[in-house]
């Protein structure tokens, strides 16, 4: 149960205002829609390049009241600078609304089920609706699902992270299955989930997968794969892009050589281990990563089987120094990750993969408008240099092409 439903119960147990709580839900739900009916209108994210010249803009908005069974709600209807923008979500000079189903949706996308819906309604106001009836209603999320998983992709792309993590869904039983994530930063610097995808277990062909269907989907240039050292991943990742190059995780490289040292060594093994991928350059990261081999490797002959004759150490060194810090590790990727268990946690199990994906979905949404619009750190100072280094494996690409 997530903390919406706790809310909620708290609420339910204590007697207090249930219209209220309501009230404020519907009120963001109607807002958030709005703004979205304007994005569709303009056909393009707010912040987003290609609205530049477009000749047309937003341009504020304006308030207005609405009278619903839950008490009055303040809107901001979202206005266009041409004048041409006109909202459809509540129909011209309305003044009251009984619209359940916005209600229905915007619970749904909080993560409770159909189910639970259908009993919170029924306490509240003493009718039957079957979670089918739910279901039916909240089926408008759907086409939103669909279309996330079959939008156009950006062609260009620094660097994408690939990470997954394990979520419970039933399937007759109910066991853990390995939840996908590709995320990505622009040479704008915007970060962006790009896609994910639930399977029974975590492999480098379902990477493989996904990077074809987004390269069906307009990517066309990828500098760099940041992931972990999951077998086959890598030759996976560059056989679908083979201009880009990989970068191994140095945060669970660092896990790894902790793990295999002795409680006592840890502190100096990893002190020792930070130097080199703390290096200047790539010359010194390998005369640093030569004298860890000949301190440690005798100790722990399995260190040297780990760090040795691997050529994706130091790629992320080949990038301006002011980006470094995001390209030797995939904490952006696991970070997501972590986070949505997180937020999931309360949910025991899926009841079944199309749960699962909304829930995911409400998560990916918002991730996605928080970053739209904001430059990763680093990324700003060097756009210039990256557009360069986009265009130089673009043209090589184009010249294979051209001779096949």
């Amino acid at each position: 149960m997530n903390n919406f439903n706790k809310e909620l119960m708290q609420i339910l147990a204590q007697g207090l205002d249930v219209n209220e709580f309501f009230r404020r839900q519907l009120e963001i739900a109607v807002n958030d829609l709005l703004k979205s009916e304007l994005t569709v209108f303009l056909d393009y994210e707010k912040w987003e390049y290609k609205g530049y010249g477009s000749g047309n803009s937003r341009n504020g908005f304006y308030h207005r009241n609405l009278k619903t069974k839950f008490g009055s709600i303040n809107l901001q209807i979202p206005r266009d600078r041409a004048g041409e923008f006109k909202q459809q979500t509540i129909k011209a000079y309305a003044r009251n609304t009984d619209n359940l189903e916005n209600m229905i949706i915007t619970l749904y996308k909080k993560g409770i089920t159909t189910r639970e819906i259908a009993e919170l309604l029924e306490k509240i106001y003493g009718n039957h609706y079957s979670p089918a009836t739910i279901s039916n209603i909240s089926k408008v999320m759907e086409s939103e699902i669909e279309a996330y998983h079959n939008r156009k992709i950006k062609k260009d792309f620094v660097v994408l992270y690939c990470d997954a993590t394990y979520l419970p869904v039933r399937r007759d039983s109910v066991s853990k299955e390995a939840l996908h994530v590709i995320i990505g930063i622009d040479p704008n610097g915007n970060k962006e989930v790009l896609d994910y995808s639930l399977f029974p277990e975590e492999s480098a062909n379902n990477y493989k997968e996904m990077l074809k269907e987004l390269k069906s989907r307009g990517l066309e240039n990828v500098l760099l794969f940041v992931s972990d050292g999951l077998v086959g991943l890598k030759d996976a990742l560059t056989d679908v892009f083979p201009k880009s190059k990989h970068q191994t995780c140095w945060t669970h490289l660092m896990r790894n050589i902790e793990n295999r040292v002795r409680a006592k060594d840890k502190p100096e093994v990893a002190n020792d281990a930070k130097l080199i991928y703390r290096s200047e350059d790539i010359e010194t990261a390998e005369k640093r990563l030569a004298e860890f081999l000949r301190k440690w490797s005798k100790k722990y002959p399995k260190l040297r089987k780990m760090l040795e004759g691997k050529d994706n150490l130091f790629t992320f060194m080949l990038f301006p120094k002011a980006i470094r810090r995001s390209l030797y590790t995939n904490n952006i990727c696991e970070n997501f990750n972590k986070d949505a268990k997180r937020k999931l946690k309360q949910k025991v199990q899926f009841p079944n993969e199309e749960s699962l994906d909304k829930a995911i979905y409400v998560l990916v949404s918002k991730y996605n408008n928080k970053f739209s619009d904001r430059t990763h750190i680093g990324f700003g100072l060097v756009k210039y240099e990256l557009n360069m280094m986009i265009e130089q494996i673009s043209d090589s690409t184009d010249t294979i092409k051209s001779t096949i």
